[in-house]
């Protein structure tokens, strides 16, 4: 503390200079985990990794889809999905709070409002701020279904609902149907959520870099064929036509019998380069998001001003698109 001034006692302290608020950007830590069926399994190689990377320094902190867990079939998944006030969506809030740390849970097995009525679940995004409050969700819009040849046959829709509205936990029931929800502002940037197979849909990309997103994240549990052929190709694309970072979580290695995942969780920058990447096996990958690095790309090659909406439609996100505004 400061000693008063002896030669004017009466007069009062200059005030403290003002702390200017830390810039968007710095340390993102991206997760790489093998989720089996076990709840306690997950939750420790989860946490330990949050941990490291609050360690190091990490703002932000992106787990992939299936984090909770990965069951052995669809009825296993259903058996043990949670509510969003469950004891999983309660730890991790936790865990924010202790490590000081923005949390993406990237793909939670939900069961929803409607859990009674459909018997279905929801594949949710999940964002946590570093007190631990529940900010917002993103229930994935598409479902993978697909059978490729050597691989075994999945079918997310047959006990999966598709997201049809975001959700906002200040009000859980009054959003209406039909909206997308917009990039959410975090000490890294403006943040859009996606799950997994949403990657092969770059309408909803597009839309989000509309409407101002910085940071766009792919949560996944990519199958090996699919990841082999497509996993970076994709994710670059995004970065590039976006000129957005890409940030993408992702499940590695074999889950159970009939399951395994490609791993290589990545991040990349506006001009398409990775710059961090897992291999195999569980592990943390750490990238510094330069926001002012993603203004200079934007300037110096101005794709966006240059799209011909009179020609093809405009541009997802443009006005006229519905976004849900989520106001924790």
């Amino acid at each position: 503390p400061q000693c008063p001034l002896p030669a004017a006692p009466a007069m009062a302290a200059p005030p403290a200079p003002a702390v200017s608020p830390e810039p968007p950007g710095g340390l993102v830590a991206v997760a790489q985990v093998t989720s089996t069926a076990d709840k306690e399994h997950n939750w420790r190689q989860c946490s330990a990794l949050v941990r490291r990377a609050a360690a190091a320094g990490a703002r932000a902190v992106f787990l992939p889809e299936g984090f909770d867990f990965i069951g052995d079939g669809p009825q296993h998944s259903l058996a043990l999905a949670e509510p969003l006030h469950g004891d999983i969506v309660g730890r991790y809030r936790q865990l924010a709070r202790e490590c000081d740390v923005w949390l993406s849970l990237g793909g939670f097995h939900e069961r929803g409002q409607d859990w009674d009525s459909t018997g279905r679940i929801y594949n949710c995004h999940l964002l946590l701020d570093n007190s631990g409050a529940l900010l917002a969700a993103y229930r994935k819009l598409h479902l993978f279904d697909a059978a490729l040849p050597g691989a075994p046959a999945l079918c997310e829709s047959s006990f999966t609902n598709p997201g049809r509205e975001p959700v906002s936990y200040t009000h859980l029931d009054d959003n209406p149907a039909g909206e997308l929800l917009p990039p959410i502002d975090t000490p890294v940037g403006k943040l859009g959520l996606a799950v997994c197979y949403d990657l092969r849909f770059p309408e909803l990309a597009q839309a989000l870099r509309g409407a101002g997103a910085q940071i766009l994240t792919f949560p996944s549990a990519f199958t090996v064929p699919t990841g082999a052929a497509h996993w970076e190709v994709l994710l670059r694309a995004r970065a590039i036509e976006c000129q957005c970072y890409v940030v993408a979580a992702a499940q590695t290695g074999r889950h159970n019998a009939s399951r395994a995942s490609f791993g290589h969780s990545l991040v990349a920058d506006p001009w398409g380069t990775v710059v961090a990447q897992c291999h195999e096996g569980p592990g943390l990958c750490l990238a510094q998001i330069d926001l002012g690095y993603l203004e200079q790309v934007r300037r110096d090659l101005p794709v966006h001003g240059h799209r011909r909406g009179d020609i093809y439609g405009a541009l997802p996100g443009t006005p006229g698109t519905q976004w849900h505004n989520v106001s924790p």
